[in-house]
Order: C-alpha cells, then sequence, then structure tokens
C-alpha cells in the first residue's frame, strides 16, 4: 500500500537485493561472529486462505508482523518476518492464500505468490489438521509440484491444538498423500507446539550465507504499512459475508507532532478505510460511530505498541466503488504487483 509519507525509523525500505549487498559487505549491524556453517535464506509460506500462515509466521519470529483473522484473504501482499539464531537466519514471507480468483484483485494476489515461489530457499506449505484437504489443497499441491527437485516443500499441518493426538496422526498422513514433500511436521502457533522444529526443518534447507538483515531486525515492512494492516485487522473484527474482501486501508499521513516535549512524545496517523458501497460504509461506521470508535480504539493499542508512544488515530471512511475490479483504484492502493 502508498503509506503517504516518509520512512519512520526502525524499519528500511530498501530491496532484498540492496541489503543482500550490503549484508555482504558486513556493514553496520550485521552480525560478523557467525559460523562457517552458518545459513540465512528465504522460506515461503503458502497455502489456501485461513490456515494459519500468519500466525505461524509471528511465533516463528515472536512479534507480531503479520495480521491475523479468521476471514480469508487477510494477508494481501508478501511479509517478511526474521528470524534470528545462532546459527541461521530465516527470512519469512507469509503471502497470501492462493484461491482460483474472482476478482482482478484476486488475480494479482495469485501473481504475487507465484512471484514469491519462484524466489525463495523452500516452501512451508500449511495444510490444517482440522479440516479434511479439499480442492484448494490438491490444486496448491499440484501448482508446487514443479519445483520439485528445484526448491524444498516442507508440508507443515498446522491448528493441531483444534484436533486430538488420534486426529494428528490422520493428518500428518491424509498430507504426506498430497504430495512428495522433504518433510512432514505438525505445529501449533497458538500453544507454541514445534514452532521451534519448524525453524530447525525450514532453516535445515537454507544455503550457506553470511546474514541477510541486521541483528534485531524482524521485519522489513515500513511502519505505516504495517499501522495499515493493524487498522484492516480491527475492522474485519465481527464483519461477515463479503465485507472482508470489500475493505482496503491506506495511511494518508503519519508524523510527530510538532512542539511536543521530549518526554511526552505523540504522533498523529491519519488513515483512510476504503470500502466499495455506501452500504457498508454504514457498517463499518456503525450506529452513531459507536463501531468506528470501537476499530480505532483496538486498531490505537496495537499502533502505540508499534510506535512505543502514544498516537491520536483519525480515521475516515470512503467509498470507492467496485474499487477490487478497478485497475486505477488497485494501483492507487498499492495492488499493482507488475
Amino acid at each position: 500500500m502508498t503509506d503517504g509519507t516518509e520512512s519512520t525509523g526502525g524499519t528500511d525500505e530498501r530491496s532484498l537485493d540492496d541489503r543482500i549487498a550490503d549484508a555482504l559487505g558486513l556493514g553496520g549491524g550485521f552480525r560478523t561472529d557467525v559460523p562457517d556453517t552458518y545459513r540465512a535464506g528465504l522460506a515461503c509460506l503458502v497455502g489456501r486462505p485461513n490456515t494459519g500462515k500468519s500466525t505461524l509466521t509471528n511465533a516463528l519470529v515472536g512479534e507480531k508482523v503479520a495480521i491475523t483473522s479468521d476471514k480469508p484473504q487477510t494477508t494481501r501482499h508478501t511479509v517478511r518476518g526474521i528470524v534470528h539464531a545462532d546459527d541461521h537466519q530465516l527470512i519469512l514471507v507469509d503471502t497470501p492464500g492462493l484461491h482460483r480468483p474472482r476478482t482482478l484483485l484476486g488475480e494479482r494476489l495469485n501473481d504475487l505468490v507465484a512471484v514469491t515461489l519462484a524466489e525463495v530457499d523452500v516452501i512451508g506449505f500449511c495444510v490444517p489438521a482440522d479440516e479434511q484437504p479439499g480442492p484448494g489443497d490438491r490444486y496448491i499441491a499440484e501448482q508446487l509440484s514443479q519445483f520439485a527437485g528445484r526448491t524444498p516443500v516442507v508440508a507443515l499441518v498446522t491448528k493441531t491444538d483444534r484436533v486430538s493426538k488420534d486426529e494428528v496422526g490422520a493428518a500428518l498422513l491424509r498430507t504426506s498423500q498430497l504430495g512428495d514433500f522433504a518433510d512432514v511436521v505438525p505445529v501449533s502457533a497458538v500453544q507454541d507446539f514445534q514452532v521451534d522444529t519448524v525453524d530447525a526443518v525450514l532453516s535445515a534447507h537454507l544455503p550457506l550465507s553470511p546474514p541477510l538483515y541486521p541483528d534485531g531486525d524482524l521485519t522489513d515492512e515500513p511502519e505505516a504499512v504495517m499501522v495499515a494492516e493493524l487498522v484492516r485487522e480491527a475492522a474485519l473484527e465481527g464483519v461477515r459475508d463479503e465485507l472482508p474482501h470489500s475493505l482496503a486501508v491506506q495511511v494518508e499521513e503519519m508524523n510527530p507532532r510538532e512542539g511536543r516535549p521530549d518526554d511526552r512524545p505523540l504522533w498523529d496517523v491519519h488513515v483512510n478505510v476504503y470500502v466499495e458501497r455506501p452500504s457498508q460504509k454504514a457498517i463499518i461506521i456503525g450506529r452513531g460511530g459507536s463501531r468506528l470508535k470501537e476499530i480505532g480504539s483496538r486498531a490505537r493499542r496495537g499502533i502505540e505498541a508499534l510506535l512505543g508512544t502514544p498516537v491520536y488515530l483519525d480515521l475516515h471512511v470512503k467509498v470507492l466503488k467496485d474499487w477490487q475490479r478497478d485497475p486505477k483504484a488497485l494501483g492507487r492502493l498499492g495492488f499493482d504487483f507488475a
């Protein structure tokens, strides 16, 4: 998404290639004491919508770098989360869920996944333990089979906390039959079950390499993008039907307020929430503005935790008719992945 402001510090908007170039020079912030066996590279978490990819990303990183929701297609752009360990650095690329697209936005999200898969060192295929594999899982497994012999694919049986031990075993068997996987690992991000194992298995497939990101970096997302995502996550809470797909959020402006004392900083954050129809605008605002106030309160807590300072959050709900099907609107909202 377009952020509408300059980078606010704490993140780096340079491309991965630029970062790698700096890493090879072992510049400021990069570890210089890594062993010869140190590995670093990219892992892509892929799966149909709502299979726990974002939750697993957050659990592996140890901090919230991707929004989560029980609504499909919550993730709309790749999010890099960075896992630091003594012997490796695992850069997680969380993608939108692969699905059969019904809109131009859906087509562009699928294209984004395809591009991402071509650039990573290992792929994690997320399949939930509490559901039988369906056409969507088989479709993705078939798409991943083309990477056989080139990029290892690790099947991750997620959400094991939702089923019994016997059912976990059955889910592992079902999943293993979907394709020829390098490994099959059960995991529960919610209960922190085997999250370390997932990290170890994925990192074992990375190439020998110096660190690609400075020590301590957890994501390369600009803060304005993360702010927009936190607002969208808050807005998704409690909505149903088609509204989750019609929501888009864009930071219009984000700056520290001038004239504040150093020990009492305040950030002014102005955000636009876009929907496709006036009826959806009414839902987001709620009776007397009650729902918009709840969204603002929920989002502000996350934004203040992200920025480490109090925030004045100004939300505006706007109608951008059929934006999911409008190429110009998609470009305006940052969904031009060409």
